[in-house]
């Protein structure tokens, strides 16, 4: 069976198109403070809930959408991390790898 350029080049962006609504659907997981990466790092969805006794560098006012690892808007819920990949953090949460703007 031959398959012509025009054949090819549609199935080709067929399965571009595919690959990328598979990556936007992973985008939208949220991370779970029971993660493995999230509890390495101290993670919790709400940053008063951060346990001080563990993380004394914590300081009030920290949340990962003021964070410079948080790739979201600062007024958003939730956003990307360069920490977890396709996990997204809540945008009030805390990890111990904060780090100011």
């Amino acid at each position: 069976m031959t398959t012509t350029r025009r054949e090819f080049i549609v199935a080709a962006a067929s399965l571009c198109a595919a690959l990328a609504a598979s990556r936007n659907a992973r985008a939208d997981e949220k991370l779970s403070e029971s993660d493995p990466a999230a509890k390495a790092v101290g993670y919790v969805a709400v940053a008063a809930k951060v346990d001080k006794a563990r993380f004394p560098n914590y300081k009030a006012g920290q949340t990962c959408s003021n964070c410079s690892l948080f790739q979201g808007n600062p007024t958003d819920a939730w956003g990307g991390c360069t920490l977890f990949g396709t996990k997204q953090v809540a945008g009030g949460g805390w990890c111990s790898s904060y780090t100011n703007m």
